[in-house]
């Protein structure tokens, strides 16, 4: 069994595409059965961000499994496959364990280093435990990947800035706020949405020095909790207001931060032009739409003093730039991370084939000791322990060397090889053979989709 990738990101595919192929929490349980459905997908976890989808899947076979995928993702999406692959890329097996570990570092994101990818990593991983759809696999990989953000996190200076793609989008809506070259300041501000990303963006815009917040959440509750923290912790004058309150909480606000994962506009242009006829001040309305698919009409932005920032506008943004040093340094993290666990994996598939070895030769022992016993029905108690302790020190004697020395081979890139020769010497059941038949250890050049670097 391999790990097989399939995703598309801010990397590969522009925010109208990253918008079709989105999976939100409801869609999620609907789509993971689907994929579960198909014969060659054995286990799957779902990483959706703002500017990500990837489908980790353990998968028998390559080509088979992108069929699958492509054909569950294409009917959610109502993409066709050449569509998808002309943004999407996908891995195998190494490359797709190094990938993930790679993100999980902070590497691969829009913001280099951000922390929010490690959060949602872990959110993918107790969803996919909740509904039992990660086994053994994918329980082993999603924690090393946790494993290898937090030492990344903890040992380099990779976040030291504490940059995110929150934190970027309001330093560039300070920018548009201010004048004369100078940035403006975020006085008062709405967050849509009381996830994760919402929680971040409110508890920056309190650290930033905003006097209003105001939560807009479609639970009400939610909006009150968030709200609630972020007074008791920061200081500041928050409050909830409803979803048929959004446009009045705009009439005053600077900044809108619009991160959920609804599907369709929440903010209609109706809205807006509603909040901007209502407004005192003559400072623009800057709106961070974050959300993926993304929240707020895009056509919002024709209105006179309205400006949007949103994932599209941000890539490639200076400030999303991490020390190359503490880039490095991470890199070797990740690298050294893929071998122990390339290691653990590989020594891991040759255990069935030396406990395959070791029943055999059992077998054998046995077969030999009643055989004995019948040639030589006069052997005392005693004497016949002894004879079959004597058999048996002999096999586990001859057995030692060459089982210790596969597994020490079965680390090597080639080791499947060394199990294989095994099977092949002893004459192993094919059951034993094909419960350790190892995976491909890479993708061919020509399979692999547009975007995958």
């Amino acid at each position: 069994m391999s790990i097989f990738l399939f995703g598309v990101s801010h990397r590969s595919a522009p925010v109208s595409v990253l918008e079709r192929l989105a999976i939100s929490d409801d869609a999620r349980p609907k789509l993971v059965d689907a994929l579960l459905e198909t014969p060659q997908i054995s286990e799957v976890m779902i990483v959706s961000t703002c500017n990500r989808v990837e489908i980790y899947a353990v998968v028998d076979a390559f080509h088979p499994a992108l069929e699958a995928v492509g054909a569950v993702i294409g009917e959610h999406s109502g993409m066709t496959v050449n569509q998808m692959t002309s943004h999407a890329y996908v891995r195998y097996s190494e490359a797709a364990v190094e990938h993930l570990f790679t993100v999980a570092a902070g590497l691969d994101s829009m913001v280099v280093g951000e922390q929010q990818i490690l959060g949602q990593i872990r959110a993918a991983y107790a969803s996919a435990d909740e509904n039992s759809s990660a086994g053994r696999v994918l329980h082993e990989l999603a924690q090393q990947a946790l494993r290898v953000g937090k030492r990344v996190h903890s040992e380099t200076g990779i976040d030291r800035a504490g940059a995110s793609v929150v934190s970027v989008a309001l330093e560039r809506a300070k920018t548009l706020l201010g004048s004369r070259g100078e940035p403006g300041t975020i006085d008062s501000a709405v967050v849509l949405g009381a996830g994760a990303m919402g929680g971040l963006a409110a508890a920056h815009l309190a650290r930033d020095g905003v006097t209003e917040l105001r939560v807009v959440n479609r639970t009400t509750e939610k909006a009150e909790h968030l709200a609630a923290n972020v007074a008791k912790n920061h200081g500041v004058r928050a409050s909830a207001v409803p979803m048929s309150g959004l446009a009045g909480a705009l009439a005053d606000a600077d900044v809108l931060v619009s991160c959920t994962g609804t599907v369709g506009s929440l903010v209609t242009v109706g809205e807006v032009h509603s909040a901007l006829a209502a407004r005192t001040q003559s400072t623009p309305l800057v709106i961070c739409d974050l959300g993926l698919p993304r929240n707020v009409d895009p056509a919002a932005a024709r209105l006179p003093g309205v400006h949007i920032v949103d994932i599209e506008g941000l890539r490639g943004d200076g400030a999303t730039q991490a020390a190359a040093a503490d880039t490095a340094a991470a890199r070797d993290i990740v690298a050294g991370e893929l071998a122990d666990y390339l290691t653990h994996q590989r020594q891991a598939e040759v255990t069935p084939t030396v406990t395959a070895l070791r029943q055999r030769a059992a077998e054998m022992v046995e077969a030999e000791i009643m055989r004995l016993e019948t040639k030589l029905p006069g052997l005392d108690d005693p004497q016949r322990d002894e004879v079959a302790k004597a058999v048996r020190r002999v096999v586990d004697k001859l057995l030692h060397a060459p089982t210790v020395r596969v597994k020490q081979l079965a680390s090597t890139p080639q080791g499947d090889h060394y199990a294989e020769a095994l099977r092949e010497l002893f004459e192993l059941t094919p059951g034993a053979a094909e419960s350790v038949s190892a995976p491909e250890t890479g993708l061919p050049g020509e399979m692999r989709a547009r975007g995958d670097r």
